[in-house]
């Protein structure tokens, strides 16, 4: 495990660039193009920029509880060396809405055939909080599909594994995040609905990724920002340990959105750390 020294960085404050790119689909914007994809009776919706690339192994980003790809797009559009897919879970986003909430194994399921149908895997899966959650639950039931795991404010703490919990650490994380972001809030919430995002949450604090992820045995990359009220720095201290050769990653005065407000430099450490444990053997 290295680390955690802080990345250092300049501020953390959405550009007007980053904010076009998440507000942008189904428009076409920063080579990001909207796509849907039938998945037995949902239709799913992908954002994905799919321009060659010398890479072979894509990166598939998973977002949080109540939110869509549209948080994520400061990330993925800094993903320079590898084709890009962005999915909204089933209820969220552009993507249909199943008539019963899903479960973390639910969604897990869809994002699975999901990559079967494109013919996609393996490949880097990066999760966000919830996200993060669906990203481990892939690697653990389809381990065939997933050859890196980048967990970024990975829920759901013990300390903290209840509905109160989680919403109280929610509160203490608010002040940290930019105030920009509630134009991105406010569109996925729209979409998902106050129903959904509740019932989602009870599925997540009952969801141990613990035991999960010290069954894997993929290049994992632990990531936090330094102001994350709801994944703080001891839970992740406590994943790194059950993970050999974990790397871990602190993005210095970033919250819990750091993939939002912190893209540029997750991007930056994402491509790195992906070139370092993605480096395919040598034939004789």
């Amino acid at each position: 495990m290295i680390g955690p020294a802080p990345v250092r960085s300049s501020g953390r404050r959405l550009s007007p660039a980053e904010l076009h790119a998440a507000m942008a689909a189904p428009a076409d914007a920063d080579g990001f193009a909207s796509r849907w994809q039938p998945v037995g009776d949902l239709r799913l919706h992908i954002r994905q920029r799919v321009s060659p690339s010398p890479e072979p192994i894509a990166c598939v980003l998973l977002h949080g509880l109540a939110v869509s790809h549209r948080y994520l797009m400061p990330t993925a559009r800094r993903l320079r060396k590898r084709r890009v897919y962005v999915p909204d879970l089933p209820g969220f986003g552009r993507s249909g809405r199943p008539a019963a909430v899903l479960d973390v194994a639910g969604h897990a399921r869809v994002v699975a055939a999901w990559l079967d149908d494109a013919g996609l895997g393996p490949i880097a899966v990066l999760g966000n909080s919830f996200g993060a959650q669906v990203a481990v639950q892939v690697a653990a039931s389809r381990p065939d599909l997933v050859a890196a795991l980048v967990l970024v404010g990975p829920t759901t703490d013990p300390a903290a594994a209840s509905m109160s919990g989680q919403l109280g650490r929610l509160l203490r994380d608010l002040p940290h995040e930019d105030p920009q972001q509630a134009r991105i809030l406010a569109a996925d919430l729209r979409d998902a609905g106050l129903r959904r995002v509740v019932a989602t949450l009870r599925h997540a604090v009952r969801d141990p990724i613990a035991p999960k992820l010290a069954a894997l045995r993929v290049p994992t990359l632990l990531a936090r920002g330094s102001r994350d009220r709801i994944a703080p720095q001891p839970w992740l201290d406590h994943l790194a340990a059950l993970v050999p050769g974990a790397r871990m990653l602190v993005l210095a005065g970033a919250a819990h959105n750091a993939v939002t407000t912190a893209g540029a430099e997750l991007a930056e450490a994402v491509d790195e750390f992906l070139a370092n444990a993605l480096v395919p053997p040598v034939t004789p």
